[in-house]
């Protein structure tokens, strides 16, 4: 278990953290620590409505001829020979000169050697006054030729034949053929099950919140971006601020089946789908230190370990990651929202990608448009807009504020040194946002030497708003 660093002071906040508190991990430690300590989950089969967008395991085969009969390709005729024909009964085998009514997708009766079009034929009387069909004035010259309009058996694919590669991420076109070829399922690699705890007595979940009250932040979007970072959200659960309601919380997988939890609405399940057991809880809130946060005292009591507590980074230091007995992770995540969505990509988006079966969460490098002054042994993620090729970090990015992150291009990665005018920092992308432009440096170019910083306060964050209209 990880050290628990010492108590700060008890009036430190998110803003202003206590001075001389040791934090456990640095940023690039925690990132790495969290995707090294997942295995993948293995693969496993899901049902074909469940397979969008998820990555094949292995080579799906067909399972059948395809088509695995003899069909129709328009509404018309099944015929045998030239005409004029005798009508038969449907699916009875066809003498020659004998023909008789088929749909498109219809099996081709025995004897048949061609289809017909509607548009090529009429029913005409014999001179007996009994029924025939005729060629009709749409008929083009030598129709119908044998074998035409007649989809042969095995005509796309014949059985064991390979369809889709194993590796394929499978989109609406690939889940159609495997139905085709008689499949029900199929092997996948394996996804982070991903359940959501919402605590605090004070959230509101709709209207205009009163004094005391805060509106619900992660209610609207929190399983997106899970889904967006690569789990697979199963379900919400909202709690008080009660430690037995914590407990309780994190010992039951059943999403909303905690005595005292009000389960958030979910979208209708499937018909006969069972609850999918979690690999991950992910709690908001709960993890300073004061009376009403009990996170670390519910892992302890469920024999639970303490792999990250705190981050040295600003927002999101209080961020926790742990694990317990039963195989599941908890990521404990602030409860300012922009605090809990750093924290969420420092440490959620790297777990996520292990236990997904993908690489660690990439980190480029932007030239900075601004100066930033050092922060000595903290980490800061800035949100920032490229303006004319530069990251210019955002304004409104209080831990508690939203409004900077909703229209930034990336998160800058500022290290506790700080940062000069046009000096490359570390970024990384939103989970939502565009992929960040490689920065093309030669290899032969020496580093530029950094020069020397003005003043503490005399620098900071250019507001270039103004320029984005």
């Amino acid at each position: 278990m990880t050290p628990e660093p010492p108590h700060g002071s008890a009036a430190a906040t998110e803003d202003e953290p206590a001075p001389h508190r040791h934090l456990a991990h640095t940023w690039q430690e925690a990132r790495q620590l969290a995707f090294d300590c997942a295995t993948p989950i293995p693969a496993a089969p899901v049902l074909l409505r469940d397979g969008l967008g998820r990555k094949l395991a292995a080579d799906a085969e067909a399972l059948v001829d395809m088509p695995h009969y003899a069909s129709s390709a328009m509404d018309g005729w099944a015929v045998n020979g030239s005409g004029p024909w005798i009508l038969a009964e449907p699916g009875q085998r066809l003498a020659p000169h004998q023909g008789s009514p088929i749909v498109t997708g219809g099996l081709i009766p025995p004897g048949a050697k061609a289809v017909l079009r509607s548009e090529s034929g009429t029913i005409a009387a014999d001179e007996d006054g009994l029924p025939v069909l005729q060629l009709g004035g749409g008929a083009k010259p030598g129709e119908p030729r044998n074998g035409e309009h007649i989809r042969k058996a095995a005509e796309e694919a014949a059985a064991g034949e390979v369809l889709i590669k194993g590796g394929t991420v499978l989109n609406p076109a690939h889940l159609a053929l495997a139905a085709l070829a008689g499949h029900d399922t199929l092997p996948v690699l394996g996804k982070a099950v991903v359940r959501l705890v919402f605590t605090g007595s004070e959230v509101i979940t709709a209207g205009i919140p009163r004094p005391g009250e805060v509106r619900d932040t992660f209610g609207p979007q929190l399983a997106g971006v899970v889904e967006m970072l690569g789990g697979i959200c199963a379900g919400e659960t909202k709690i008080g601020d009660s430690y037995a309601e914590w407990l309780t919380a994190l010992e039951d997988t059943d999403p909303g089946a905690e005595a005292g939890a009000a389960a958030v609405p979910q979208p209708p399940a499937r018909p006969g789908a069972e609850p999918l057991p979690a690999d991950v809880v992910i709690t908001t809130g709960g993890t300073g230190r004061s009376g009403t946060d009990h996170l670390r005292r519910s892992v302890a009591e469920l024999g639970g370990r303490l792999l990250i507590d705190g981050i040295a980074m600003r927002p999101g230091h209080p961020a926790v990651l742990a694990d317990l007995p039963d195989g599941r992770f908890i990521i404990g995540l602030p409860g300012n929202p922009l605090a809990a969505m750093m924290a969420l990509s420092t440490i959620g988006g790297p777990l996520l990608a292990a236990l997904g079966h993908q690489p660690l969460p990439a980190v480029t490098e932007v030239p900075c448009g601004s100066m930033i002054d050092p922060d000595p042994g903290r980490t800061r993620l800035m949100p920032f807009r490229l303006v004319y090729g530069m990251a210019s970090p955002a304004q409104h990015t209080g831990p508690g504020m939203m409004r900077g992150l909703a229209a930034a291009d990336g998160v800058l990665v500022v290290p506790p040194h700080g940062v000069q005018l046009g000096e490359t920092v570390p970024a990384f992308a939103l989970p939502w946002g565009r992929p960040l432009p490689e920065l093309a440096v030669p290899k032969d170019k020496p580093a530029p030497k950094r020069p020397a910083r003005k003043p503490a306060g005399s620098g900071g964050p250019v507001d270039w708003s103004e320029l984005l209209g």
